[in-house]
This record gives C-alpha cells, structure tokens and sequence, in this order.
C-alpha cells in the first residue's frame, strides 16, 4: 500500500455518512499517520466548500487532516488528463500524478479514466485491500 494518498472529495463525504466505511478507513490511517494525505490548493478547496454545504457534514472534522508539510507547493496542469470527463475532477489526477500518490476515489469517472500509466487509481475498498 503506497503512503501517500491524495483523496477525492467523495471520499470524505463517504467517510462522514458512514463512520465504519473503508472510505473512514482511509482517513484514520491519514489521522493515525498511516497515510500521508497529499494536498493542493484546489482539492482542499473543493472538499472545504463541499463539506460545508452538505448538513450534518463540517468541515471542522477533516480540517485537520490537511497537514501544512504535505501541501503541494507546485502549480498543476491538468490539460494532460482529458480523459477524466468531470474537468473539475482533472486536478485530482494531476496531483496524483504529479506526486506519486494513490488516488482514492468513489467515482467513476475517474476509476475508469484510463489513468493507470500516470497514477494509481483505486476506490477505499481496493486500496485498504483484505483486512
């Protein structure tokens, strides 16, 4: 199981409605040190205003989670990944790409975007893999 993960929005909001989900398997190994949670500017800003406006969600229980030292400092370009239908989902797979990292997601779009030569993209269940 690679470290470092980069989480798409759904995974958070999996884990917040289902407390004994594999998606809230991820985040606390990303809360226990586990994982590594990798972040950009636009992916944590769309799980913050995502989270915000989804009752009883807040953002206040992952904020954490979005440590400082695991920012990625670079811009992204996302252009390469026009295989992913959702363009708001592109710069998930950029940040993978770009650092190494698993990408965790629930959606389709980007499970079954071809993106396998440029990063690992796996759903909470496959990732975790067999307890």
């Amino acid at each position: 199981m690679s470290r470092d993960v980069v989480l798409d929005t759904n995974v958070f909001i999996a884990a917040a409605f289902k407390p004994g989900s594999d998606s809230a398997r991820v985040l606390e190994a990303v809360r226990s040190g586990r994982l590594r949670l990798v972040w950009s500017e636009a992916t944590r800003n769309e799980a913050e205003a995502l989270l915000e406006k989804i009752p009883p969600i807040s953002w206040e229980t992952v904020a954490d989670l979005f440590e400082e030292g695991n920012r990625w400092p670079e811009l992204l370009d996302d252009s390469e990944f026009s295989t992913v239908p959702d363009p708001d989902d592109r710069k998930f797979a950029a940040l993978a790409a770009a650092s190494g990292a698993t990408l965790v997601s629930l959606d389709s779009h980007l499970l079954d975007a071809g993106l396998e030569e440029r990063c690992a993209v796996r759903t909470p269940s496959a990732f975790l893999g067999p307890e």
